[in-house]
């Protein structure tokens, strides 16, 4: 063939060589990139943990908190708290709308104190450090019974 020139081509050692490094260049660009995407995983994963750590706290500080003043209601004709009868079934707190709910019954369903002692009950409960709103709810199910009482309570009462 007249008039083409002949380039030198390129040994294929050459051309392995070059794709090798190139192949070497993307992957540490790649590795960059990831281990930046893992750094930012890590921080996200840490702040969650830390949240939920801080949250456990905060549930466990103000449910103790709330546990404490309950112990100060009394039913007046009984001489035990609330919370020891076992009146108290449930007390959550939700860090998120900060909001403390608990559930309680009453000795009977037709307690004459019952305005007094869930009024008492509120009060007290609005006064722990926390949360915003308390939510007090008035259950009978499942219907109380002297099995509920801690020991304390039954021994106060004579009961054991």
């Amino acid at each position: 063939m007249k008039g083409v020139r002949r380039l030198p081509t390129p040994e294929i050692n050459d051309i392995s060589i070059k794709m090798e490094d190139n192949m070497d260049n993307n992957a540490s660009e790649a590795e960059v990139k990831n281990a930046a995407c893992d750094s930012e995983l890590a921080d996200e994963k840490n702040a969650d943990v830390e949240k939920v750590e801080n949250d456990a706290g905060e549930v466990m500080r103000i449910t103790e908190r709330a546990i404490e003043l309950l112990r100060t209601v009394y039913d007046p004709e009984i001489p035990v708290n609330v919370y020891d009868l076992g009146l108290i079934y449930k007390i959550d707190y939700e860090p998120d709308t900060k909001t403390l709910h608990v559930e309680m019954t009453l000795t009977a369903p037709g307690c004459p104190a019952a305005d007094f002692i869930m009024e008492d009950v509120r009060q007290k409960l609005m006064s722990v450090e926390g949360p915003q709103k308390v939510d007090l709810r008035l259950v009978f199910e499942p219907v109380w019974t002297q099995d509920m009482m801690s020991e304390e309570a039954k021994l106060e009462l004579g009961f054991m």
